[in-house]
């Protein structure tokens, strides 16, 4: 907090003093809505629901976000520690899966602080990282023993487009030195008798306009780095938003030749593990959390 490297940009703001870097997070957690959350990969989700935190800012700025109301625009109420921590046990005697922790990287401090509290009361569920993938391989590293699944992204293969659509050129290298660390850790994905994940890496690959060839380049890297035994779940459900809305390519859906190119993919390369979302799916917005009736805070 004193010194801030969580992510890759490394800006090294005192948090502590209230300075705020790329991101601007401040010195308390900050979230925008938690609940169970029935939207997320089945194994994530199960029967009973994922209970997932949606963490407000980010450390990136995606001008097709649909979450940019707490992303980019700082909607959500601070908790302290021990509020965050009393989130993590409603969510436990909700009866949740697990506890999915969506873009948590700025917010680690606090959420290392809370889970040690809550298992320290007795409650353990499942810890999900659920990540844009733009992460310091360090930060991961120091992740090992905490998390259990790696729920991470590969958004882009190039710089060009990762500038253009996240601001942040570097994402490539850096999305991909993480998900070989995340492997490392908790490798291919574990379920129990009912099919809900305990353990291991799920990879997305969100198809943006524009960008099937870099879909297709992820994959390729995937099969040859990682290896067939990577759950994947190809997502299609791209949507204009944002600052996209105005901007080519991001202001229009994708094709279905752009879907085809992806899914021809996934089948040459065996990638067999996972899921493929159908062409012209629907966004459901309870996948952001907007249908999640404002919580107060924990007391």
């Amino acid at each position: 907090m004193a010194h801030c490297e969580l992510c890759p940009r490394r800006c090294g703001v005192n948090r502590a003093k209230g300075q705020t870097g790329y991101c601007r997070a401040g010195h308390e957690a900050q979230i925008f809505r938690y609940g169970l959350h029935p939207g997320e990969e089945p194994p994530i989700s199960g029967t009973r629901g994922s209970g997932a935190i949606f963490f407000s800012q980010c450390t990136l700025r995606c001008v097709y976000c649909q979450n940019y109301p707490w992303s980019q625009e700082g909607s959500g109420e601070t908790y302290t520690v021990e509020e965050l921590t009393g989130i993590l046990s409603r969510l436990y005697a909700a009866g949740c899966h697990n506890w999915n922790l969506v873009s948590p990287t700025p917010w680690l401090p606090m959420i290392v602080e809370a889970l040690a509290r809550a298992r320290g009361a007795g409650q353990t569920l499942p810890v999900v990282y659920n990540t844009s993938g733009f992460e310091r391989v360090e930060t991961v590293r120091a992740l090992a023993g905490m998390v259990d699944i790696y729920l991470t992204d590969l958004r882009y293969a190039g710089a060009e487009a990762a500038a253009s659509g996240s601001d942040a050129a570097d994402y490539v290298p850096c999305a991909r030195e993480a998900l070989q660390e995340m492997w490392r850790q908790a490798g291919p994905l574990v379920v129990d008798a009912g099919g809900v994940a305990v353990r291991g890496v799920i990879c997305r690959l969100l198809i943006l306009p524009g960008l099937a060839r870099e879909a297709c380049a992820s994959l390729e890297w995937l099969a040859e780095q990682i290896g067939p035994k990577i759950a994947v779940s190809v997502m299609a459900q791209y949507t204009p938003a944002y600052r996209g809305k105005g901007r080519s390519p991001w202001n229009r859906a994708i094709t279905r030749a752009e879907y085809d190119a992806v899914c021809l993919t996934v089948e040459r390369l065996g990638l067999n593990e996972g899921w493929i979302q159908d062409f012209g799916a629907a966004r459901d917005s309870e996948l952001a959390g907007f249908n999640m009736p404002p919580q107060g805070k924990t007391k």
